[in-house]
């Protein structure tokens, strides 16, 4: 049985330019209290391909955590795109929220992510090389995947 529950996941601008942060605000109820911090990352898939190009965007440790309903927000920064293939960079790809306590993975949400230019005419007639200044981003944050995992609490 999980101590954690996932309660809720809010991407604060999940419509933004390709190089803004990533803001959640994550909501979780814990049912005893934990000895050690929840570890909260956010990764981003550069490539369905391979995954060396999967980048941590950021992480970050929550805790102690009190038993009863907790909430934070968690800032990430966005991805280099000097990471990504340049093949990678306009498309849909996939971020994912991932918690863990005693690093153990409890618990990953999966979104799908798609960078595309702002105007349809730059969409339909890209530049040869992508202009990151002019893509936004917009998670789709209506259809998460949600893995739960059982761990050693």
């Amino acid at each position: 049985m999980s101590v954690v529950h996932l309660q809720a996941v809010e991407i604060l601008n999940a419509s933004a330019a390709f190089a803004d942060p990533y803001i959640f605000k994550i909501t979780f109820e814990c049912i005893s209290p934990l000895s050690e911090d929840l570890e909260w990352k956010l990764i981003y898939v550069g490539s369905a391909e391979d995954e060396k190009y999967d980048q941590e965007l950021d992480n970050c440790l929550v805790g102690p955590v009190p038993t009863g309903t907790n909430s934070f927000e968690f800032e990430a920064a966005a991805p280099g795109a000097d990471k990504i293939p340049a093949e990678d960079l306009l498309g849909v790809t996939v971020i994912l929220l991932t918690g863990s306590y005693r690093d153990q993975e409890f618990i990953r949400v999966g979104y799908y992510v798609n960078n595309e230019y702002e105007t349809l005419e730059e969409r339909e007639n890209p530049p040869e090389k992508v202009d990151l200044t002019r893509v936004r981003r917009e998670v789709l944050v209506s259809k998460p995947r949600v893995t739960r995992f059982n761990i050693k609490w």
